[in-house]
């Protein structure tokens, strides 16, 4: 990894043959910038959370093979081919939740498995993996703006919105999917205030929620996880939206750890809540929730949050990264063509065909 030079923020870009990202990790302290120039960089610095988000994620996983294609020897067409399957299986290791991961890797890896395109050279390949790629980003920002588009008529005027985790452009190409919306909103002057739930154990509300929303003068006020209910009881959150990881074809949501206990809160409160993600994160093959693997990350998160240890030694952590929150919770989904509600049997089947 290298460092690249910071202009404008962005998430991520491909530029003179290599990957730049921002270091989440570091946000809002300071904005530093990486350039990966292997698949293995790029596996690594999604595991470890440098680019987190599912849209992100799967963005990151595209480039990450356009760069197993540029390093490999190529010997002949199969060991290539090995090579590249190699990266793919690599990268589909590192986030097991995120189905945006194995959609854009299968996405990819129909290039190098049509054999029509072996009677054709090397550098065709890498070509056409990379305009994919470049075009699984642009179709990612062009989804979250249409999302945007499509969620603003769910937001009240003078609308208090509560948000969970960070699902804004550091978790996409750029403009969000959750914060898509709440963008929108806020340019059809609908925004009073965002409560941005701190989530724990990685702070990504705080952190990176809050940095966004700052820097777009959207009003922003962080609250605790544990703060939420006392909100909704007193009258101080309008409605709930969030991000996800994974939508199971009945409707159920996966996404990062504390939104089940929302969606429980927002239903006792009788406030509305909604999820906006892209039809890549709807897994019609997961037919309910209970099916969507559920990453466990390791101690140090929730035993020495960034790099101070605030637990016991010999103390035992549970750290699962995500939950699943059932459909029956759900008040709408908003995707890139549409809004989807109750029957999510029917709502998002009819989406998937569009």
């Amino acid at each position: 990894m290298e460092n690249a030079p910071s202009d404008q923020w962005f998430t991520l870009r491909w530029r003179d043959d290599a990957l730049e990202l921002i270091d989440q990790r570091f946000l809002p302290r300071r904005e530093e910038y990486l350039r990966l120039k292997t698949a293995d960089a790029v596996a690594e610095a999604i595991e470890k959370l440098v680019v987190r988000g599912a849209p992100a994620i799967g963005c990151a996983a595209a480039f990450g093979l356009v760069l197993a294609a540029k390093r490999s020897e190529y010997l002949n067409p199969e060991s290539f081919k090995k090579d590249l399957e190699l990266s793919r299986k690599r990268l589909a290791q590192t986030r097991p939740t995120a189905v945006n991961l194995f959609w854009a890797l299968e996405r990819m890896s129909l290039i190098w498995n049509d054999k029509a395109n072996w009677n054709l050279d090397r550098e065709f390949i890498e070509e056409s993996l990379l305009n994919e790629a470049l075009e699984i980003q642009r179709e990612d920002l062009d989804s979250c703006r249409k999302i945007g588009m499509h969620g603003v008529d769910l937001i009240p005027s003078s609308a208090r919105v509560l948000t969970h985790c960070n699902a804004g452009g550091l978790a996409t190409s750029g403009y969000g999917t959750a914060l898509g919306v709440v963008r929108a909103a806020h340019s059809a002057g609908k925004i009073q205030m965002v409560l941005a739930d701190e989530t724990r154990p990685f702070l990504q509300g705080a952190r990176l929620t809050a940095w966004e929303l700052q820097r777009d003068a959207i009003p922003v006020t962080v609250i605790t996880d544990g703060m939420a209910a006392h909100l909704m009881k007193t009258g101080e959150v309008d409605l709930v939206v969030v991000g996800a990881d994974r939508i199971a074809k009945n409707g159920d949501v996966a996404n990062k750890i504390g939104t089940y206990g929302l969606a429980v809160l927002a239903r006792h409160h009788g406030i509305p809540m909604c999820v906006a993600a892209p039809r890549s994160t709807i897994d019609v093959k997961m037919a309910t929730g209970a099916e969507i693997p559920i990453e466990e990350r390791g101690r140090n998160e929730v035993a020495s949050p960034f790099g101070e240890t605030i637990l016991p030694d010999g103390v035992a952590v549970r750290h699962p990264a995500f939950d699943v929150s059932p459909a029956d919770l759900i008040s709408a989904i908003v995707t890139e063509v549409g809004v989807a509600r109750p029957p999510y049997e029917d709502s998002l089947e009819a989406l998937m065909a569009k």
